[in-house]
């Protein structure tokens, strides 16, 4: 599956400490829910670095 991320984004997971690669495995293999204005959510909780 093809997973593109906006700029926004991007910008977004640096500031939180995230990566491309648990974007895309959170969009593949996470839970899905319903969320606002019609579209679709995806979690998946991932262990903290260094711990």
């Amino acid at each position: 599956m093809e997973v593109r991320l906006h700029p926004h984004a991007l910008e977004r997971l640096q500031e939180r400490g995230g990566t491309e690669q648990e974007v895309k495995l959170t969009v593949e293999t996470g839970e899905r829910f319903e969320a606002k204005f019609g579209r679709t959510g995806f979690r998946r909780n991932f262990p903290l670095a260094g711990t």
